[in-house]
């Protein structure tokens, strides 16, 4: 995500940052680095020049030239518009005070738009709401048979109206009534997913306008795909000319190198962004924070987003489960499988690394390979539950019979156990530390009684 763009401001950043002293020179040099990186990022043009011309007016500033450090004094300020510029704070979707929240979603075809709207469905249950798919993308062959396999992996309900088995042709009826059908069950949310074009017409536009003036939704949200760059933000431009849309979601941004849409469409658009997209699976994606994406363009990483995926996989009592597994060497490869299972549904192991502080440099020219964990996993399910728990059966005739098994070599199964045992060696040894740590504060906390 936005490794291009990174690479560039950070190097930008670096050059003057190293000079010790900040200058005209310096500043205008930075300036010139920053202006091209984003114009290479597909960043609108002027929202380019009103970014860098900020910057260099705060970077000549009295504050600045005087600081004792310059040097991160600029890349706070970077950091400062980065974040104004991607609209200053996280805008969440306010429901209505008397259910159900209606929730229209538009945008182009291929943009990600019924993907994203199961993935949405999916997110709010989490916050413990109960949504329903109503299927109005009544035109584009097999469109609702994929919103219902989609709803399906997720158990949650969709409402289409079909004839003949076909879908019938009046996606303004389908949101009408699913809002009906929505009461009638208790469902709190209903989630709208229009049809799509491949470029904006008049035909398209229209459609999703009747539908906002039939079911008046209290939130329209626009599905852009980030990849496209300044024509995403055109897209935009149009649709809220004629739905003065709400929110915009940016999808496949896991996949965009440059940042383009994601630093041009607010500012031109003047709407915020609601959600990111950085994924295909249904339970890929975040809310947008501003400052979170603004220290991941500055290399700094996004420890917060980090900390919320792990503890959707994680609960206290796993956690306490795992702990006293690993002080009293029960620790298996069993575990070891599961805890795999955990980290990979975080996401994939580059974002992950993405959000470690300093990481996105390191690991810039590293190819991370999720398919590594694929390997590993098919050798510990080559094992019977007993060699999994006793590794220390496993002699060469076993270790021959669990590679054939699993595809792989004999070295690999070799390879595999003597990091799993020399992760448990570090385990324990942590675990005495910490243990240490807890009788010291123990210990103090007595004496201060």
């Amino acid at each position: 995500m936005f490794e291009s763009l990174s690479q560039k401001v950070e190097g930008a950043l670096k050059r003057v940052s190293g000079q010790g002293r900040i200058n005209e020179l310096n500043v205008a040099n930075m300036m010139r680095d920053i202006r091209r990186a984003l114009l290479e990022a597909d960043v609108n043009y002027q929202v380019t020049l009103d970014f860098t011309e900020r910057v260099r007016s705060e970077a000549l500033g009295e504050d600045v030239l005087s600081s004792v450090s310059p040097g991160q004094q600029l890349v706070k300020l970077v950091y400062d518009e980065l974040v104004r510029l991607l609209g200053d704070d996280h805008k969440g979707i306010a429901l209505a005070q008397h259910p159900p929240t209606v929730i229209l979603v538009a945008g182009l075809q291929g943009s990600g738009k019924t993907t994203f709207c199961a993935k949405l469905a999916r997110y709010f249950r989490q916050q413990g709401n109960t949504p329903l798919l109503a299927a109005a993308d009544v035109y584009r062959p097999a469109a609702v048979a994929q919103l219902e396999t989609l709803a399906r992996s997720i158990d949650i309900p969709v409402h289409s109206v079909l004839q003949n088995g076909q879908p019938v042709q009046d996606a303004v009826r389908v949101a009408r009534e699913a809002i009906r059908e929505a009461r009638r069950n208790a469902r709190d949310i209903v989630i709208v997913d229009t049809a799509g074009r491949l470029h904006v017409d008049e035909e398209m536009m229209t459609e999703v306008a009747d539908i906002k003036h039939a079911v008046d939704p209290d939130e329209i949200l626009f599905v852009v795909d980030s990849m496209t760059g300044q024509d995403a933000v055109q897209a935009a431009l149009a649709f809220n000319e004629r739905l003065d849309f709400d929110g915009v979601v940016l999808s496949k941004l896991d996949g965009d190198t440059r940042g383009g849409a994601a630093l041009s469409i607010r500012s031109v658009v003047q709407k915020p962004i609601k959600f990111a997209s950085t994924g295909e699976k249904v339970d890929a994606l975040t809310p947008f924070h501003p400052d979170r994406i603004a220290r991941r363009i500055l290399g700094m990483g996004d420890v917060v987003s980090l900390v919320e995926k792990a503890q959707e996989q994680f609960d206290d009592r796993q956690a306490e489960q795992l702990r006293k597994k690993i002080r009293s060497q029960d620790f298996d490869l069993a575990d070891f499988y599961e805890q795999l299972q955990r980290i990979r549904k975080m996401g994939s192991l580059s974002d992950i690394a993405g959000m470690l502080p300093g990481m996105s440099r390191q690991m810039r020219d590293v190819n991370i390979d999720d398919n590594t964990f694929t390997h590993v996993e098919a050798i510990i399910l080559s094992m019977t539950p007993e060699e999994r728990r006793h590794p220390s059966i496993l002699n060469g005739s076993r270790r021959r019979r669990i590679a054939r098994g699993s595809g792989t070599e004999v070295r690999d199964v070799n390879q595999l156990l003597k990091q799993f045992k020399d992760m448990k060696r570090m385990m324990k040894t942590v675990s005495r530390m910490t243990d240490a740590k807890r009788s010291v504060d123990l210990a103090r906390l007595v004496g201060q009684a």
